[in-house]
């Protein structure tokens, strides 16, 4: 893990690198996303503001005693990661170090934390001191994993569009709350 850890980038580096991609596709694969990148910017930057810690999930973190380090698979034209990483990164900032890992840079690791046999992002490990893995948690909230169930099994009568903006309002709902609920419930 720790090979990984030290190609990993800071969440404002993250933003930064979707921001040039944006401006300036490295390929075409880059360009045809522009418009996920954009829209995964914008929902960071507005989970940014609207996520607030609360006391309680302070006290928590606290009592875990955590020393380790996050890291997190992830691409920014991803809509989950969006919603997750911005959290992630607020809660623990200036508690445990939290960096970020390019899922497409090198699939090996990915591979090693697949859903259902994919390769779904973001997928959050918890690291002990030693690099070795606590545990990991992604690539969506349970409930958000249960709206992309129901879509999957009934593809005509749930559609895409619907499905898509169920998880949106959930996630604009919902704040983040049930996203560091499960992951302090894995520390």
């Amino acid at each position: 893990m720790e090979k990984y850890w030290d190609k990993a980038v800071s969440y404002e580096t993250y933003k930064k690198n979707a921001e040039k991609r944006i401006l300036s596709p490295a390929n075409e694969e880059e360009a045809e996303k522009k418009g996920y990148y954009e829209l995964g910017l914008s929902r960071m930057h507005r989970m940014e503001k609207v996520f607030i810690p609360s006391a309680e999930d302070l006290e928590i973190l606290r009592s875990k005693n955590f020393k380790g380090k996050i890291l997190i698979i992830s691409e920014a034209w991803c809509g989950d990661a969006s919603q997750a990483i911005p959290v992630i990164d607020a809660f623990f900032k200036n508690k445990n170090e939290v960096r970020l890992f390019y899922r497409d840079s090198d699939q090996s690791l990915i591979d090693q934390f697949l859903t259902n046999g994919a390769q779904g992002i973001p997928i959050i490990i918890l690291l002990n001191e030693d690099f070795s893995v606590k545990n990991s948690w992604g690539p969506r909230p349970k409930h958000g994993a249960e709206l992309l169930k129901e879509f999957k099994e009934n593809p005509d009568t749930y559609l895409r569009e619907e499905f898509y903006n169920d998880l949106q309002v959930y996630y604009s709902k919902n704040r983040g709350k049930d996203t560091l609920e499960e992951i302090l419930n894995l520390l």
